[in-house]
């Protein structure tokens, strides 16, 4: 991808520009709690965050079996939900915004590019805790996993978000931790950039198969002023890379 004709960026949210993990762990537990079953430490729930809540509670479902336990995965859903819902009203957050990431996504308007935050949280709390950060000053639109037929990694959250911008997917770029963003990314026909922290359902980001690593998103703004002085100098274009 040429970096003269990006317009958009992309971003993940959990373990992308938030670290989320403390507070799905806090909820999980709380709805084990109520069935009276194991609780998780946060280093297991790490390893199951990816492709939405039903997933993770489906994960924590099967190792609870494995252990002989016998959890009602639909109540444990629901319940999931009240609590985390419950946590964002409360105050109770332990939610963090990764490092730079304000200073990345203000830089990243001031060079012109549309923001967007593309999902599998349900759709209200990711921008109920985008606000509560203030980092809707500079996302524009937010795609949430509720909000869409089909979540990450399939491609229609961000080629939808594309469509709310008005930018092409050839002239976007996605941001992400994991190999879902990476997969989606790839089928919406977006080039895609990773941070070597976050989630990625327990393995490790810096092994992603993605376009190149940015250490934080207070770096992409810099590193894309680098690549668009390349282009502006080489008749080919430069590209992002490893």
């Amino acid at each position: 991808m040429q970096a003269r004709a990006l317009r958009a960026v992309l971003f993940d949210l959990d373990g992308t520009l938030l670290d989320t993990a403390a507070d799905i762990t806090a909820a999980l537990n709380y709805a084990l709690a109520e069935q009276k079953l194991a609780a998780f430490a946060e280093v297991e729930v790490r390893a199951l965050i990816g492709r939405g809540v039903p997933v993770l509670v489906e994960r924590a479902v099967a190792r609870l079996e494995a252990a002989g336990e016998r959890p009602d995965g639909a109540r444990l859903l629901e319940r999931f939900h009240f609590n985390y819902q419950r946590l964002h009203a409360s105050g109770e957050l332990r939610t963090s915004v990764y490092p730079g990431v304000a200073e990345g996504l203000a830089q990243l308007r001031a060079l012109g590019l549309r923001l967007a935050v593309v999902t599998n949280k349900p759709q209200q709390l990711a921008v109920e805790v985008l606000r509560r950060f203030d980092l809707t000053r500079w996302i524009e639109v937010v795609i949430g996993g509720d909000a869409v037929k089909h979540r990450k990694p399939h491609p229609q959250p961000l080629l939808m978000a594309c469509e709310q911008l008005a930018v092409p997917p050839a002239r976007a770029l996605m941001v992400g931790d994991s190999m879902i963003d990476v997969l989606a990314a790839r089928a919406a026909g977006l080039a895609v950039v990773c941070v070597p922290y976050g989630y990625n359902e327990g393995a490790d980001p810096r092994g992603l198969p993605c376009d190149g690593f940015v250490g934080s998103i207070g770096e992409l703004a810099t590193s894309l002023t680098t690549l668009q002085g390349e282009a502006n100098s080489r008749p080919d274009g430069a590209r992002l890379r490893r």
